[in-house]
């Protein structure tokens, strides 16, 4: 990509995504920043809705079975694309791998992000406490929760109390799947961006999934699931912050070693903290997440200790292409 971002006018930037997930976020933080932007959305109908908003410059609708052309289309408008969880369930991981335009982050990342185990494989490379995964629904002694591949949103995501309630549900699955340890405690997501402007790694929020049924008013008549509908907002015990700035610099070490290229821009690790205050992370994001989305607009509260002033993602993510191309540095950012 650095030959294509050698290309670019760096005074016509322009900032695209997919119009869904956290699209008005990135969209408004980047015009924010005096950069042109660019929705790109499935239909005309979800169009329609982002026509509305006075920061988003162009609202195209995309093939996204065919995402080739319409990557070599913002070549042509000089953008930079911003990937999120929509991004890679609409396009699919293997064509995000090899659309031709500036792509923010370590795009290879997508390629561990499509398996369970090997997502599972990095955190445990990261030195990173996870739960117990099973490769055989024999193995199982307790409760267990069942997973899909790729960015589902927790859609088809199911808990089995033991090996004879699993075994009876895996048969009517015809996806991949893993099989892990069902967590005790309360989940926390946190947010981090990886910034190679500032050769740092930041924890710039958290948030917790607000999930549909398992926490709805179900009053025990349903069996619970896990879609998520919505985020909550968080603000962590101090005493856990260096613990999750810890996790958050193994994990970006851990990519540099076994994927081969450097975190840049937003990730998340997806956790359970336990009653006795240790953290279990049994997921992670490496791009930004929609748990993003709950300051948007007045910004997180950890972004006042970084840049003494509130910030939102979208924003975070726009100061950091304005200043790295400033610095020369688009191709650390940009894969």
């Amino acid at each position: 990509m650095s030959q294509i971002l050698k290309r670019y006018d760096l005074d016509k930037l322009a900032v695209a995504t997919i119009a869904s997930h956290t699209a008005l976020q990135i969209l408004r933080g980047a015009k924010k920043y005096g950069f042109r932007t660019i929705a790109i959305a499935k239909n005309e109908d979800i169009a329609q809705f982002y026509k509305q908003f006075f920061f988003i410059d162009e609202v195209w609708t995309g093939d996204f079975s065919n995402f080739r052309k319409t990557a070599e289309r913002l070549v042509a408008e000089n953008a930079l694309l911003i990937p999120h969880g929509s991004y890679v369930e609409y396009v699919g991981w293997r064509q995000a791998l090899e659309a031709p335009v500036p792509t923010l982050g370590c795009r290879e990342l997508l390629r561990w992000e499509a398996d369970q185990y090997k997502k599972m494989a990095l955190l445990e490379e990261a030195g990173i406490p996870i739960p117990r995964v099973y490769r055989s629904p024999t193995e199982v002694d307790g409760p267990v929760i069942v997973k899909f591949f790729g960015a589902k949103g927790g859609r088809g995501y199911f808990v089995a109390k033991g090996r004879e309630e699993l075994e009876a549900r895996l048969k009517a699955l015809g996806e991949e799947y893993i099989i892990q340890e069902y967590l005790f405690g309360v989940p926390a997501y946190y947010h981090y961006f990886a910034s190679p402007v500032y050769s740092r790694i930041e924890v710039f929020g958290a948030d917790i999934r607000y999930e549909s049924n398992v926490d709805g008013r179900t009053f025990g008549w349903a069996e619970p699931t896990f879609v998520v509908v919505g985020n909550l907002s968080l603000v962590l015990r101090e005493s856990l912050l260096p613990i999750i700035h810890k996790y958050g610099v193994q994990f970006a070490k851990a990519v540099e070693k076994r994927v081969g290229c450097r975190l840049a821009g937003p990730y998340c690790l997806e956790s359970i903290i336990k009653d006795d205050m240790s953290i279990v992370v049994f997921e992670f994001s490496g791009r930004i997440v929609a748990g993003t989305n709950i300051y948007m607009g007045y910004g997180s509260p950890y972004s006042v200790l970084y840049f003494d002033k509130p910030m939102d993602m979208g924003e975070r993510i726009a100061h950091e292409i304005r200043e790295a191309a400033k610095a020369g540095k688009l191709d650390q950012l940009f894969t």
